[in-house]
């Protein structure tokens, strides 16, 4: 008998690790993704395991601790790519925009795509997942702009695994941007939400959030922060051009966008919540602070 010999895979680097940003890329002392095998050195590199965010939505957290700073959140439906479970806490990514961090075990489930089920996703500010296809039956959850799930038409609901929710609060995510490609008009469905470190709009929201989400209900795809954003989104627009709606304004450490040629729309700390104002107050207030508060002006 001729015994087989089993391959091992074998790993080699192809570029430095310190070259890769660990809000997007997942790797830690001792453990990686084995996405990242050829860039990062490490003991172990992991598959990931796919999961879904449950019936509400979830701050992902910066490290193992209850206390831990949000950094992100996950909003029910969306896929995190689990690669450790410790101590009834999970560390990974999520699918959305690949951002790194950790959030409770409990917060995903383990329901995975149907084949045989169209996926949704609401377009509502909020919606209501009802208990039957009925708007006066018993309300089961409560629901932000961008959660996502499955289900099926029943009348004027689409059925779900978690319950039903009206057609008029939600649409095909194949549909995204077909009916309004204008980020603005979600962007303003915010306004006077507070603001919430981390949040992408699931009882509060952030500057970077706010453009990430309002692009995401046009069919379009943005990274996470405002830094990843100021250099990836659009085009560096002229000094001598007028802004126009829909316009990035770029500060450090936050982003707004223009409702028009004069107002900046954006989620921030000084009002806690998100606001329309003009953009020279917003300079006058921040030049105290930052000789130049300007940045950087972007045009998808």
């Amino acid at each position: 008998m001729t015994k087989v010999k089993k391959e091992i895979p074998v790993f080699c680097l192809t570029q430095k690790s310190s070259s890769l940003d660990p809000r997007t890329h997942a790797f830690k002392d001792g453990l990686a993704d084995i996405a990242l095998a050829g860039s990062v050195f490490s003991s172990h590199y992991v598959k990931p395991i796919i999961r879904y965010c449950g019936s509400t939505a979830c701050l992902v957290q910066k490290s193992l601790s209850d206390d831990s700073p949000s950094v992100s959140q996950l909003l029910p439906g969306e896929a995190f790519a689990v690669l450790e479970i410790s101590d009834n806490w999970v560390w990974g990514y999520s699918l959305a925009d690949h951002y790194v961090g950790y959030l409770p075990l409990k917060a995903l489930s383990t329901a995975s795509l149907l084949e045989d089920k169209s996926s949704y996703i609401v377009t509502a500010m909020q919606t209501i997942v009802f208990l039957q296809a009925d708007i006066k039956s018993h309300p089961l959850h409560f629901w932000s702009l961008g959660s996502s799930f499955q289900g099926e038409e029943d009348g004027d609901f689409i059925k779900s695994e978690a319950g039903y929710i009206h057609k008029r609060h939600c649409c095909l995510s194949d549909d995204l941007g077909k009916e309004n490609s204008d980020p603005v008009t979600f962007a303003e469905k915010m306004v006077g939400l507070p603001y919430l470190w981390g949040g992408r709009g699931a009882g509060g929201i952030d500057c970077s959030g706010l453009v990430q989400l309002s692009l995401l209900m046009t069919g379009r795809k943005a990274p996470r922060d405002s830094d990843m954003q100021r250099s990836l989104l659009g085009s560096e627009i002229p000094s001598d051009s007028p802004l126009l709606r829909g316009d990035y304004i770029f500060f450090s450490g936050h982003v707004g966008i223009m409702a028009d040629e004069k107002t900046l729309l954006h989620a921030n700390a000084f009002s806690m919540s998100v606001t329309l104002e003009a953009l020279s107050d917003v300079v006058t207030r921040l030049s105290q602070t930052h000789p130049s508060p300007i940045l950087a002006r972007r045009r998808l």
